[in-house]
């Protein structure tokens, strides 16, 4: 068994592509207008054709439900809350935070209500924890994490 892409229904394939595409830097990779794969491997579906693959009408589905989310990581997590800013029109799910393990995150919606979290990659949480000078030692402390995972990603 092998994972091969998430997919989302979208309402309006042209307008989320726009919102992929200028949000979160992802392009088409392919394009076979019912469904669309982003680079990352991200899919998109018409909600006419998902509904129909189902057996349902496009009434019966339902956005927003809040039970699942698409995850990303950021190298430049600053650029891209200031590049968030900028964008009246982004719907937060809450605004960014930090985890206990340090790592930052925001969560947002992208215009069907499917929850996107951007976090901050983890190499970039490493890094700046040592620039605030601790030891890889107290790094691996505070992310909870094996100090292995901490050197690697130092180097």
């Amino acid at each position: 068994m092998k994972l091969k892409n998430p997919l989302l229904a979208v309402r309006d394939m042209e307008r989320s592509k726009a919102f992929y595409r200028e949000v979160l830097g992802l392009h088409v990779v392919m394009d076979f207008g019912a469904n669309v794969t982003l680079t990352g491997g991200l899919c998109l579906q018409t909600l006419d054709t998902w509904a129909g693959f189902l057996g349902k009408a496009a009434e019966e589905i339902r956005f927003g439900g809040g039970d699942s989310e698409v995850y990303f990581e950021e190298d430049d997590f600053d650029g891209f809350l200031t590049r968030l800013a900028a964008r009246p029109d982004i719907a937060y799910v809450h605004p960014p935070l930090e985890h206990r393990w340090g790592q930052r995150v925001v969560r947002l919606y992208d215009p069907d209500r499917h929850i996107l979290e951007i976090g901050e990659n983890m190499k970039a949480v490493c890094r700046r924890f040592r620039d605030q000078g601790m030891t890889p030692e107290q790094i691996a402390a505070r992310m909870e994490v094996p100090l292995k995972f901490v050197t690697g990603c130092l180097r």
